[in-house]
């Protein structure tokens, strides 16, 4: 597209080669694309005690080679410096009464905010400087389009094994899904206002605490007829240190408790993400995995007459095992062959 003129680097014109034709989610912003208009992003960071990653998160957003837009920090009643943090980076701050979860800061946020795009950033990631480009180009050149997401990058900040398997395995699953979804994800996701408010917002009454309020917010979205696509390009670095705990508490009682009693709720599962097929069967060799343990820990009180000694004991070690070893050599096959598909 040499040749072509504009004000700015966002004035560029479609060639006419191109006109008439069917825009699909873009590879590269900027390249052959409609930027006429220069909207008004509202980035709303919901933050809670993250005074050691948010100075990171504002740098990145404060870095973004788009110009127009605006930082809105919702403090949901932190108890260290991060009101104070966000004040210093000349962020508009919010505060919370009491602490109410992420949900309802991102709702409080888009009540202060004058942007017709409200773009959510969780308060531990860190944006690439060319991501609310991204995001803005998507919009103006798929206007069927009205809400979007992307993904954790393939380089986790924290080098530890849960963090790089809890990471990795998201930016797998996001980067294999189909590009359209009917959920949403606010770690890093962009909604046009006007259908924000007319869905509802978050829900604030059911999640009150970090949980799948995101996943919902994109059910009620798709079930008005609206369209949601993962832009593949869009990666943001992860900063959260993960240890084996947090991982299996926020997994179980933050994740799939509430999904299991949404999809009971609504009659519904969601397509993509992790409810494609080899996910669910990935799910399903989890779940036996725990029911094991389960049952070896209470098997002598339920079965009483099951035979006790060493080399029944090594069987039963040597399931665990083989169970474990599956699923995640399973998980780095499929890594491995994201990677090299690039």
């Amino acid at each position: 597209f040499e040749g072509l003129t504009g004000k700015n680097k966002y004035d560029l014109i479609l060639p006419k080669a191109l006109a008439g034709r069917s825009l699909r989610p873009i590879k590269h912003c900027f390249k052959g694309i409609i930027m006429n208009k220069n909207p008004l992003v509202s980035v709303i960071i919901p933050s809670y005690n993250c005074s050691q990653f948010l100075p990171k998160c504002l740098d990145a957003v404060k870095s973004s080679d788009y110009a127009n837009y605006e930082i809105i920090v919702v403090d949901d009643a932190s108890t260290d410096e991060s009101p104070i943090i966000a004040q210093q980076a000349g962020a508009r701050v919010i505060h919370m009464d009491k602490q109410s979860g992420p949900g309802a800061a991102r709702n409080i946020g888009t009540q202060h905010s004058k942007g017709g795009i409200y773009l959510f950033v969780d308060s531990d990631v860190v944006i690439k400087s060319d991501s609310i480009s991204c995001v803005v180009s998507n919009f103006l050149n798929n206007p069927e389009v009205w809400a979007l997401f992307g993904s954790y990058d393939n380089q986790p900040s924290a080098i530890n094994f849960f963090s790089q398997y809890k990471n990795l395995f998201h930016h797998f699953i996001h980067q294999t899904s189909h590009d359209e979804a009917n959920t949403f994800w606010a770690g890093c996701g962009a909604v046009r206002k006007e259908v924000f408010h007319k869905v509802g917002g978050f829900d604030t009454i059911n999640y009150t605490r970090p949980s799948i309020e995101d996943v919902e917010l994109g059910l009620r979205i798709s079930k008005q007829g609206y369209k949601i696509l993962i832009v593949k390009e869009l990666q943001v670095k992860h900063l959260k240190k993960w240890g084996f705990w947090s991982l299996l508490r926020t997994d179980i009682f933050c994740r799939a408790v509430p999904w299991a009693n949404l999809i009971l709720k609504s009659q519904e599962i969601p397509k993509g993400l992790n409810f494609q097929k080899n996910h669910l069967i990935s799910s399903l060799c989890v779940g036996l995995l725990v029911g094991l343990g389960i049952f070896f820990l209470l098997e002598y009180k339920i079965f009483p007459f099951i035979p006790i000694g060493p080399f029944y004991y090594y069987i039963k070690l040597s399931a665990v095992i083989a169970f474990l070893i599956a699923n995640f050599v399973v998980f780095y096959m499929r890594m491995f062959q994201l990677l090299d598909r690039g």
